[in-house]
């Protein structure tokens, strides 16, 4: 509910700081006075756009803010879904800056108006004669059938707040699967535009066998086999300077060897000199056979050069293809591409699961929808024939309201059904959507029986009925009043009116006065206390001087 208003240099309001109370609130004011005025302010605060023209004083700012009790409004998934810290006495303050720029705050938190609109609208419902779209869109249709049938069936074993709770926990499900089928379909169309030629890469790399190739012990096989000659001559000279007979370098270094070992007795030195040629003949003597072994070994083989520059050919090609500059990459790539390509031949049978799981999920939608829509035509009379009860007390005695439960091709979020509500306001004409079926006023009347089933089916938000009673008197503005009344004992109501009927049957009386100075004029608004509450419903009443009959009449409606 709207506990609190505070308005600062807006229109002709320079200050005003108000209270509200719970139940039913009665404002009242003679035409001109700045009833309007209010809404205006409270539309800044519920994210409409603002006007600079608006502002009293263009050299300071103009506030508004508003204080609202929350708590039984279950907004919290809400404010927590728009990042908003939630408090059940909540904020919400629109500021207008004499440069004509807008801010908007909720709990100090500042906010687009997108997000102001989206809460405010959640917490303020203001309803004019000329503000009744709302009632012909299908949405707020499906959203009336869904509350009444949830009402109605509150006490059932198995009540249809239960079946819709199901319903659209299938439906995130349903959804959910529709879009892994089409990620799974758009995966399986690119990769089906690439899979022949990463199949030919993939073979090509393969057939490489580069798991089994060292390219660098290729490089030095493809040396040695390409000198061949070179090497061989290199290593017989090499083996025969060490090993030619008492000419080779070994056997001198042997003769060398027992020289030193004979004085080797008459010094340590010399011994050390001895012991020191004993090691390099040794190192010597295993270069030579290592040597020998690999002259042995050197053997020309074309056929194997060709097997290998054949293969370092095939390496650089690939390098040059793939841009990649080792095999490590050559292999990498070649793994990526074997996934690819699974994933293309695997992805046929994912497709084929998931279409089944689709296929499931819609069928459990289905049977689910197909139940909701039963209760919604087994308890439409019902909604039917209440909503002509009270239209018909509200002064439209011949009116018809029928509401069609229509299959629809999709599954939105309250059903698999499309909800319209026809209406005529007069015997033998056709029934027609609500856009085309009645004039303003009717279609307000038609609201407010509405508003008043539905404040007793959910929690609403605060609603305010801007001058619905317009064209009305008598006994029709007594039954307005009644159904006010009736609703504000579920939520908090707020009436603009200038019948006295309407007015006395308000908790709260609220007066909008227009009060002139020597250089300004204001609006303010009063609560009435009970003798001048009395003075306002007789003024109204009389619509000139107060008389004493007009209090009497007023007192009688006051009681």
């Amino acid at each position: 509910m709207l506990k609190h208003i505070q308005i600062e240099n807006f229109a002709l309001i320079d200050s005003l700081e108000l209270e509200l109370q719970k139940d039913l609130t009665m404002i009242t004011g003679e035409t001109g006075a700045g009833k309007s005025i209010l809404l205006g302010a409270l539309g800044l605060i519920l994210g409409n756009r603002a006007d600079l023209s608006a502002i009293r004083d263009t050299s300071r700012k103009c506030v508004v803010e508003a204080q609202f009790q929350i708590s039984s409004l279950g907004l919290k998934e809400l404010f927590e879904e728009l990042d908003l810290d939630y408090e059940d006495l909540s904020f919400l303050r629109r500021e207008i800056l004499p440069s004509g720029k807008s801010r908007a705050f909720i709990n100090d938190t500042p906010v687009t108006l997108s997000v102001m609109n989206t809460i405010g609208k959640r917490l303020v419902d203001i309803h004019s004669q000329h503000q009744t779209l709302q009632l012909s869109k299908d949405v707020f249709q499906t959203d009336v059938l869904n509350a009444f049938i949830i009402e109605a069936t509150k006490n059932d074993s198995k009540p249809a707040s239960q079946i819709l709770q199901s319903y659209r926990a299938e439906l995130v499900i349903f959804k959910n699967s529709q879009k892994e089928l089409k990620r799974l379909k758009g995966q399986e169309a690119e990769l089906s535009k690439e899979l022949d030629y990463n199949n030919f890469l993939l073979e090509e790399l393969e057939e490489a066998g580069l798991d089994q190739l060292d390219q660098q012990a290729l490089e030095e096989e493809n040396e040695q086999l390409s000198n061949v000659e070179s090497i061989t001559e290199v290593l017989t000279e090499f083996n025969a300077v060490l090993s030619e007979d008492d000419l080779g370098i070994l056997d001198q270094l042997r003769q060398l060897q027992n020289k030193l070992q004979s004085i080797g007795p008459y010094s340590t030195t010399y011994a050390a000199l001895k012991e020191r040629m004993s090691s390099v003949l040794l190192e010597l003597e295993d270069v030579y056979q290592e040597s020998s072994n690999e002259a042995d070994k050197v053997e020309a083989d074309p056929e194997r050069l060709l097997q290998i520059n054949t293969s370092l050919s095939l390496l650089e090609n690939l390098y040059r293809k793939h841009q990649v500059e080792d095999v490590a990459s050559l292999v990498q790539l070649r793994d990526e591409l074997a996934d690819k390509v699974f994933v293309s031949l695997g992805l046929e049978k994912k497709i084929k699961t998931q279409e089944k799981q689709l296929q499931d999920s819609e069928d459990k939608l289905l049977q689910i929808g197909k139940e909701l829509t039963g209760l919604k035509i087994k308890h439409k009379t019902a909604l039917e024939v209440e909503v002509v009860n009270i239209v018909n007390d509200l002064g439209m005695p011949d009116a018809q309201f029928l509401v069609e439960v229509l299959p629809q091709g999709i599954y939105s979020y309250s059903g698999v059904d499309f909800i319209q509500f026809t209406f005529t306001a007069n015997k033998g004409s056709q029934l027609l959507a609500l856009d085309k079926a009645a004039s303003g006023g009717e279609l307000s009347r038609l609201m407010l029986a509405i508003k008043s089933i539905l404040s007793r089916c959910k929690k609403l938000p605060t609603i305010i009925f801007d001058e619905i009673d317009t064209g009305v008197s008598g006994v029709i503005a007594t039954k307005m009043a009644q159904i006010m009344k009736s609703m504000s004992e579920e939520m908090q109501v707020m009436s603009i009116t200038h019948l006295p009927q309407i007015a006395a049957a308000g908790k709260d009386h609220l007066i909008v006065k227009k009060v002139t100075d020597e250089h300004m004029t204001y609006s303010t608004i009063q609560r009435l206390d009970k003798e001048a509450r009395l003075e306002e419903i007789a003024q109204m009443l009389s619509g000139g001087t107060i008389s004493n009959a007009a209090r009497e009449n007023a007192r009688a409606l006051l009681n």
